[in-house]
């Protein structure tokens, strides 16, 4: 299995060049030369497997034997997912008898981004150390230098995945204030010498501009070895995909036999309902997959119009603050479009980067001439065209055909903050089933609500519980305060996370979104740390 970028171009890279790349020369994604299918008893072979069984057989599919071997393959996911508090990894629990919660947060961080990023720090190190063995005597090591920005949990995640391990730093992005306080100090209290937390005065997609761009800096990026933490990186689409089998096949076990199951995403950046279209065109039966938004809603909006647009109108009552724009002081969303500062800020962003990858298939379907070497290079020369639209205008329109294609595999919809607040209360409220959901998975409750009346009855929700309720306190307790059986240490707050905002912090500011600035700070920090020979005898 080879990767290439969706913007084109004659680069194909092996899965470990892919993974260690993270982003394309010319800024696109790298993506599979083909989507495998699944073997044809695949759902008699795998329907007992554990989520560490599954995982190797899934990801074997794209990666080449001759790249990693079975065994090797197997002792690197056993180790990421050890790390889990759950023997099930991402367990369903039942709400109702047409609705469940897969829960994704049981990971060392607490959400789901631990999944994919406690598997993609074990893979860094392998590669590194595997190509570390094969130099020769007095040959200096290869380092990667892991830049990421972070709405809020890939950034604790990453830390976690990547902390202390040899020949990695890792350089974290977050907006300043722009993070819940949990959230924060889950990447701000590791004080591991690899690690560096950088708060940016601006936004996610401030900070996201400037990783984009660093990679894209030709020179820095050959000096230091970037590597690519954010859902740009291949793997980490790919680890997720996991997560769908095996809560299909939990759901087959206990389920007569003609369900449906529709999955309900709450996204931001497209990365995890982009893992459940990759696991439906492999062959996993499904409905269409639906996309939670909140009130940042550039993906609605693109299901209702065919126009990716960073530019939207803001609505009274949506949002509880509204982030300042480039060039807006006042505090509100200027008429060119800004990024709206919500309860739920994970997902507080304006431009979805693994959209891309989306829209490369799209373009892809709609040509039906010529080889499949021709289709590539033209949907690759389409959708940079796209992109380029994108950073010049702030939008694309795109026809009325690719429209069509783009909802025959979705459905979207946005939730308001008033609407995540009433449903986490009618949630925990529930007399029947009473469950405490963060405001992300509540934007999902939420979208699932609306969208079940349409759906054919044999159809199962599936809503993708994307943090544990703990790390958005503010918002829950917003949402439960006035319920007076309501206990927020008793009833929501971990053990792991009692005194951690009085932990000792480390963190380095960056007074604007400035990437003169944050090269600086690479390059400071990155030459204090001395690399590490590992020879072959580790």
């Amino acid at each position: 299995m080879k990767y290439f970028s969706t913007r084109g171009g004659a680069e194909r890279l092996s899965f470990e060049e892919a993974v260690l790349a993270g982003l394309a020369p010319n800024g696109g994604l790298y993506i599979p030369e083909h989507i495998p299918t699944l073997p044809t008893d695949w759902q008699t072979k795998w329907k007992s497997h554990t989520f560490v069984q599954l995982s190797v057989e899934i990801l074997s599919l794209f990666i080449s034997e001759t790249e990693m071997s079975r065994s090797e393959l197997t002792s690197i996911v056993e180790r990421s997912y050890s790390t889990f508090r759950h023997s099930d990894i991402t367990p369903l629990k039942k709400l109702d008898e047409k609705t469940r919660v897969l829960e994704l947060f049981h990971g060392p961080t607490f959400a789901f981004k631990d999944v994919a990023l406690q598997f993609l720090g074990n893979l860094f190190e392998f590669f590194l150390k595997r190509r570390n063995d094969k130099l020769a005597p007095g040959e200096s090591p290869e380092k990667l230098t892991v830049v990421g920005a972070t709405s809020g949990d890939t950034g604790s995640a990453a830390i976690y995945g990547l902390r202390n391990k040899a020949n990695v730093s890792i350089f974290i992005l977050h907006p300043k204030g722009r993070v819940s306080p949990i959230q924060e100090a889950q990447m701000t209290t590791v004080t591991d010498a690899n690690v560096h937390n950088v708060a940016v005065k601006g936004t996610f997609d401030d900070c996201q501009d400037i990783v984009k761009a660093l990679f894209a800096d030709t020179k820095f990026n050959a000096t230091h070895r970037l590597g690519a933490v954010n859902s740009i990186n291949w793997a980490r689409i790919l680890a997720q995909t996991v997560y769908y089998f095996h809560s299909y096949l939990s759901l087959s076990s206990t389920e007569a036999q003609n369900f449906q199951v529709q999955y309900v995403v709450p996204t931001g950046n497209f990365g995890d309902v982009l893992a459940g279209y990759y696991a439906k065109r492999m062959g996993l039966p499904m409905a269409k997959l639906a996309i939670a938004t909140n009130s940042n809603d550039i993906l609605a909006r693109f299901w209702k119009s065919g126009a990716y647009d960073k530019a939207a109108d803001s609505s009274p009552g949506d949002v509880a603050a509204a982030a300042p724009a480039h060039g807006s002081s006042d505090g509100k969303q200027a008429s060119s479009g800004g990024v709206l500062e919500t309860l739920s800020p994970a997902m507080d962003i304006l431009v979805s980067s693994n959209f891309e990858r989306l829209l490369w298939y799209l373009s892809y379907q709609s040509i039906t001439d010529g080889e499949e070497a021709s289709r590539h290079r033209k949907a690759g020369e389409q959708l940079a065209s796209w992109m380029n639209s994108v950073k010049a205008d702030g939008r694309v329109q795109l026809s009325k055909e690719i429209l069509e294609s783009a909802k025959r595999d979705f459905v979207a919809e946005k939730v308001t903050d008033e609407q995540t607040l009433s449903t986490i209360r009618s949630h925990y409220q529930d007399e029947t089933t009473p469950y405490i959901a963060d405001p992300h998975t509540a934007v999902g409750l939420a979208a699932a609500r609306r969208i079940a009346p349409s759906n054919d009855p044999s159809i199962i929700q599936v809503v993708l519980s994307t943090a544990h309720p703990a790390k958005f306190s503010e918002a829950v307790s917003q949402a439960l305060s006035p319920v007076s059986s309501f206990n927020f240490d008793r009833d929501v707050l971990p053990d792991e996370f009692k005194g951690l905002l009085e932990r000792e912090k480390r963190v380095i500011d960056v007074e604007r979104p400035d990437i003169d600035l944050v090269k600086e700070v690479i390059e400071r920090f990155v030459h204090a740390e001395k690399p590490v020979v590992t020879g072959a005898s580790v």
